[in-house]
């Protein structure tokens, strides 16, 4: 327990799970002047949202970033639509501007992009920490717009606004914003410092990962942590400590994660529906069980597998 707790005290929250502080500034005072914003696009980096699907480089390692020329070459020759831009901010230190550029493909459906686009799952694990910030901004603001055509007041369409932080009704001009669903997840642990993995029956075979579930109306993060892992595991926890936060637009989340400790592991148990399977785990087993192929860890871009990493390596 001394171990634990020495752990706990040492701990810091955002450089342990999340990285590094943000290199952008979103600069929202610059979104609402609708010249300004045309002057930065011309000068943007610009990052391709088509189809559920990012633009990506030629060896698929980092994203592939437009000018806004190029933009207006791929609508002019006919392969993509018009689409909407959406103003990503500044980068701190030269103040260059970013956007993301919403646009399918002409030729594809909604569920298929061209060649030369990979999902956010499929890069993520592979995109340095700047342009992990800039993709998941592109992707939950291009996720939020596309399915929120409408005013959910009177039902009218809405058009976008403020370099793409709001949508306006057309008809009462009532403002609309994005929005984002703030989830849990969870690494218990027990006295013996053995971390709890559940699995899901839709995962690929032998993914664990930990406990996470979705804040309640009138329940703080702490009380749907407790909820959470009781009604996934049935075991109850204690000593629960945040550690960081990540986006998580799959399709409009956030993920806050934290710690917590067990004083019952031997009543743990699935609860049959969301949760299928448990295991506990000595870091000894989970190495052992990923060489031998029987375990599957979360891709690393997840703050799962940061927090799984942060226990592992300590």
């Amino acid at each position: 327990m001394m171990r634990i707790w020495r752990r706990l005290v040492a701990f810091t929250p955002m450089s342990a799970v999340n990285g590094q502080v943000s290199r952008m500034d979103r600069a929202s005072h610059l979104r609402t002047n609708a010249n300004t914003l045309d002057q930065l696009w011309a000068k943007a980096k610009i990052v391709h949202f088509s189809a559920g699907r990012l633009a990506i480089s030629a060896d698929a390692s980092q994203l592939n970033f437009l000018t806004a020329d190029r933009v207006k070459d791929l609508i002019t020759s006919g392969n993509f639509k018009s689409g909407d831009r959406y103003f990503l901010g500044l980068e701190q230190t030269n103040n260059e501007p970013y956007f993301a550029w919403n646009s399918p493909h002409l030729d594809h459906d909604n569920d298929v992009a061209p060649d030369g686009y990979s999902t956010l799952r499929e890069i993520g694990g592979d995109l340095d920490e700047m342009q992990m910030e800039l993709a998941l901004h592109a992707v939950a603001l291009s996720n939020w717009h596309n399915t929120h055509p409408h005013c959910a007041r009177c039902g009218a369409t809405t058009s976008v606004s403020l370099g793409g932080a709001v949508r306006t009704c057309d008809s009462d001009k009532s403002e609309h914003y994005p929005r984002t669903d703030c989830a849990v997840i969870v690494l218990v642990r027990d006295s013996q410092d053995r971390i709890l993995l559940g699995r899901q029956a839709i995962w690929p075979e032998g993914r664990f990962s930990c406990f996470a579930g979705f804040l309640e109306p009138g329940e703080t993060f702490e009380q749907c942590v407790q909820r959470e892992v009781l009604e996934e595991s049935g075991v109850t926890v204690r000593e629960i400590n945040y550690l960081g936060s990540q986006p998580w637009p799959f399709p409009a989340s956030i993920m806050i994660s934290f710690e917590a400790i067990t004083d019952s592991p031997d009543i743990a148990r699935p609860d049959g529906e969301e949760i299928v399977d448990i295991k506990w785990l000595t870091r000894a087993d989970l190495n052992a069980q990923v060489a031998a192929g029987t375990l599957s860890l979360p891709p690393t871009m997840s703050v799962s597998r940061k927090m799984i990493d942060r226990w592992l390596f300590a």
